[in-house]
């Protein structure tokens, strides 16, 4: 991921519907979740909910599917992925060890 790359999923995450938006999707893992439930489960209005999970789409930070006549949306492990490499690409002056600690706070346990 490129600097203007990680910009945008900043800006993305930077407002609070869109940064439960994304958790939630995260939560929700391979099942991912209707746009209706993600509205419902944050209590937001749909027009509002459309508008959040685009610019999240357009980050590269979550993905959509079409089933039958409904869309799901699921978290976009490769752009969270991308993002923390981003982060981390300079870590630590070249001493992975100290690294370490955060790498096993944030990996994933299943």
């Amino acid at each position: 991921m490129d600097k203007k790359q990680a910009l945008t999923a900043f800006s993305a995450l930077s407002q609070p519907t869109r940064l439960d938006v994304f958790r939630l999707l995260v939560k929700a893992g391979a099942e991912g979740m209707s746009a209706g439930d993600i509205g419902d489960a944050l209590n937001v209005r749909q027009n509002t909910m459309s508008a959040n999970l685009s610019i999240l789409a357009q980050s590269g930070l979550i993905r959509n599917e079409r089933h039958g006549r409904s869309i799901r949306y699921f978290a976009e492990m490769d752009g969270m992925r991308g993002l923390l490499a981003f982060l981390m690409e300079d870590c630590c002056g070249g001493r992975p060890e100290l690294c370490q600690p955060l790498l096993n706070e944030i990996a994933c346990p299943c």
